[in-house]
């Protein structure tokens, strides 16, 4: 017999996550970023900290979104001024990602926004069992 829909996990799941998606997306509004361009900026901004100049490809592993759906919110984020595509020099073929300097002044301001979000979602369960509960159901292999 089937579970009534306050009974079932995956249809609790699936409203908790157009709640939160709903609440991210007001949040962001203001800033003029999608939670798409946001996630990619951010992992741009967090790879560049690091040191690191990805490629999409690397950015979409990154960011665990497809490659041709990344390489065209890339484009947006280029044409806002946010993010710079530039020749990679051993490989002519590839495009190495950067913040620009517009890029590096809304990211962190972005990230505070979607932290503000998580911290008042989130903020009946407490941080560590909300992060080992969501860390086992997106990688189960782990």
């Amino acid at each position: 017999m089937a579970l009534a829909p306050g009974e079932s996990p995956g249809f609790l799941l699936w409203h908790a996550t157009l709640r939160w998606q709903r609440d991210i997306a007001a949040a962001l509004a203001p800033l003029g970023l999608t939670h798409v361009q946001f996630v990619l900026l951010a992992c741009t901004w967090w790879l560049n900290g690091q040191g690191e100049h990805p490629n999409q490809q690397a950015l979409a592993r990154q960011a665990g979104t497809d490659v041709k759906m990344t390489s065209q919110v890339v484009r947006t984020l280029e044409d806002k001024g946010l993010v710079a595509r530039e020749v990679d020099p051993a490989d002519t073929r590839a495009k190495r990602l950067r913040v620009t300097g517009a890029g590096a002044e809304l990211a962190p301001r972005a990230v505070a926004a979607v932290e503000g979000v998580d911290a008042r979602f989130f903020g009946p369960v407490p941080v560590d069992e909300a992060v080992a509960l969501l860390g086992r159901l997106a990688h189960p292999e782990d």
